[in-house]
């Protein structure tokens, strides 16, 4: 049985404003633990998760970038061959929300300027055991931002309670398997069909948490 096991490595990114809960959603993610003393990350961190799904193993690099790399040159080298991404903000701080789009932007740019596609991303609200923020009340518009911006779907996240974050974590991973595996299908000629890319769209709509 071994021996049909497929494996997969992907480099994940875990971006936002400084304070959002990026290395409190990897701790649990990773660790299944939680700390509100977390000191900021300075530069990258990285930590390792290892899922095993049907006949595939997979393994995701989950890289923490600090909040403040935005503003700096580095995250061209820090994004380099990134697979995924999340995009985290802190539903008790406004401003925080603003920012994703900047922070979308710079992924966009500078990933996307040499596949000419977009990364597959993941928008987080996090912190929503605080409270909730009035934009994420309407799950609908919550939606709506996430098809304009071109991410996959988004899910209120609480790194302390526990919430969501494994679902969110399975609706990325789900969805880079399986474009990997149409972009596999695509290399056979004669075999590519208009219709892979609706039928992406469709299993992408279970990634929206309202």
């Amino acid at each position: 049985m071994q021996n049909n096991q497929k494996e997969h490595l992907y480099k994940i990114l875990v971006i936002g404003d400084l304070g959002v809960g990026k290395t409190s959603i990897i701790k649990r993610y990773v660790h299944q633990n939680f700390s509100s003393n977390y000191r900021a990350t300075i530069g990258v961190d990285f930590a390792l998760k290892v899922l095993n799904l049907d006949q595939e193993t997979v393994r995701l690099q989950l890289w923490d970038i600090a909040g403040q790399e935005r503003f700096g040159n580095m995250t061209r080298v820090y994004y380099r061959e990134a697979t995924g991404a999340f995009i985290v903000f802190d539903v008790t701080r406004p401003p925080t929300f603003e920012a994703v789009m900047k922070w979308k932007e710079d992924l966009d740019t500078k990933l996307g300027a040499s596949s000419g596609k977009r990364v597959a991303a993941v928008l987080l609200a996090n912190k929503c055991d605080q409270g909730r923020d009035v934009l994420t009340n309407n799950g609908i518009e919550m939606e709506q931002f996430c098809r304009e911006n071109g991410f996959l779907g988004w899910f209120e996240t609480s790194a302390k309670d526990n919430v969501n974050i494994d679902e969110a974590a399975n609706c990325l991973v789900k969805h880079i398997l399986a474009n990997e595996n149409d972009l596999i299908q695509s290399e056979v000629p004669d075999t590519v069909s208009p219709k892979l890319e609706s039928g992406n769209g469709a299993s992408c709509s279970a990634c929206f948490k309202s």
